[in-house]
């Protein structure tokens, strides 16, 4: 095993996810705590903590605040943790093209084996490489919801919680993902009427990395 696969942040993923939140590729930081956004200056835990998403969470832990330690109670509770990219830098910007495209097709199965509701990327940084790497160059990303389907898979964008992403705001960084929560509530409510709709009605379903017609 090579020595980059042996020192990265594992994969939090199991079946019956209702979220998968995308990181661009773990920092060399996190890596060595051995949780997800563990540095103290990244915005990614306060934000999700003082929002609706994780209120579900935080009652059944107990926890008025969520910290890097819990990342790994998160999939019993439906959420999971997994990277665009799983090799750890310093920065970023260190990752090359030809990673992108590899962590693009690694994550395409991932997503295909686990089959959560709604995949969330961290930030545009992560998600433009991993949409041309797909081929997704019809339409300009923007955040929040993607008119593209990984199988059964929603996708949508929140901005980068770096603390390098002066654009902003914590409070906005906050209600990016109280939109989140709004639109995993609304995909929630779409699957379950899909499911009770006649076979013979449904539409094929979408192949992995497929855009909706």
């Amino acid at each position: 095993m090579s020595h980059s696969a042996e020192q990265t942040l594992p994969d939090l993923l199991r079946d019956g996810l209702e979220l998968v939140f995308v990181g661009i590729n773990p920092s060399l930081f996190s890596v060595a705590r051995g949780h997800y956004f563990a540095r103290g200056t990244n915005r990614f835990w306060p934000c999700f903590s003082r929002s609706a998403l994780s209120s579900g969470v935080r009652r059944a832990l107990g926890a008025e605040r969520l910290e890097p330690m819990h990342d790994r109670l998160l999939p019993t509770h439906g959420i999971g943790f997994t990277d665009v990219v799983k090799r750890p830098t310093a920065k970023a910007a260190e990752l090359g093209s030809a990673e992108f495209a590899a962590g693009a097709a690694a994550l395409v199965a991932k997503l295909e084996r686990y089959r959560p509701r709604v995949a969330c990327f961290q930030g545009m940084m992560g998600y433009r490489p991993f949409a041309a790497a797909l081929g997704w160059t019809a339409r300009r990303p923007v955040l929040g919801a993607q008119p593209v389907l990984l199988g059964r898979t929603q996708v949508f964008v929140v901005p980068s919680p770096s603390a390098a992403n002066a654009h902003f705001t914590p409070a906005q960084q906050t209600e990016w993902y109280d939109r989140l929560a709004d639109y995993l509530q609304v995909a929630s409510h779409n699957s379950a009427t899909d499911l009770r709709a006649p076979s013979s009605g449904a539409g094929p379903a979408c192949p992995i990395g497929s855009e909706p017609p």
